[in-house]
């Protein structure tokens, strides 16, 4: 896949850009740098159409002088440049990669990350727009809204309550409580790592270290919830294999 694709890479890490572009260039990507947003939107803006077409990813970076990475594509939706955008950043706060999955980018990476981590996620990303799936995008095409108990959860807006009160989840923390609402039994980890990073994805330390980053995910799942309900107890662990949203039905 790597082969003839088109990058643009948007950092003013005069050390981290090079050696990025070094790397994508020899992995056989075809690979335009810019040091700064305004040059890269001011190229971009030139053609907008052209630009759309001729490229096939966007990797920015965040903190940047003048505009932020997230400004840059936010003006560059506005001009009609919708080709994919991966984050790159140093940033590893929850609250940004939320900001970048709601402006429409496809993925969130750290730089501390392998290379190899994030050239996987870009063929990882290039697969889901060749698809036309987004950030947005539901991927097990069920209802819109689905109410099960005191949960409600809208798929449209990627909104959830409670027992009536509105439960603050992250696009990643909605996609793992809807996979395990929609899937009516019990869900793997392996099977909520897949939805939220894609199939078969390796990730941490080992063939099983997605395990953890998912213990992770449901343990802030649990702790939102607990905090609007402190009986909250809907998310059934079962160690070694993954967790079942448990209903009224199921406990009768």
């Amino acid at each position: 896949m790597a082969e003839g694709t088109r990058i643009v890479v948007v950092d003013d890490d005069d050390l981290f850009r090079p050696m990025l572009v070094g790397n994508l260039t020899e992995a056989g990507f075809v690979v335009r740098e810019f040091p700064a947003p305004d040059q890269a939107l001011d190229a971009l803006s030139a053609d907008s159409v052209a630009a759309d077409t001729a490229l096939d990813l966007l990797i920015l970076d965040w903190k940047m002088p003048g505009l932020t990475g997230l400004e840059l594509l936010q003006r560059l939706r506005q001009i009609g440049v919708m080709t994919p955008a991966i984050f790159l950043t140093s940033l590893d706060d929850v609250i940004y990669e939320e900001a970048a999955l709601k402006a429409g980018a496809i993925d969130f990476v750290g730089k501390t990350r392998s290379f190899a981590i994030l050239q996987r996620r870009i063929e990882l990303a290039l697969s889901r727009s060749e698809t036309g799936e987004t950030s947005e995008s539901p991927r097990d095409g069920g209802d819109a809204v689905v109410e099960i108990g005191p949960l409600t959860l809208d798929a449209g807006s990627h909104a959830i309550t409670w027992q009536n009160q509105p439960v603050s989840l992250t696009l990643g923390e909605f996609k793992s409580v809807a996979l395990m609402v929609r899937a009516g039994r019990d869900v793997s980890y392996r099977e909520i790592y897949d939805a939220l990073r894609g199939e078969n994805f390796a990730a941490g330390q080992g063939p099983d270290g997605y395990r953890a980053n998912v213990r992770a995910l449901i343990k802030r799942v649990r702790q939102k919830f607990l905090a609007v309900d402190p009986g909250f107890d809907a998310i059934e662990n079962f160690p070694g294999f993954g967790y079942r949203w448990r209903t009224a039905d199921k406990d009768a």
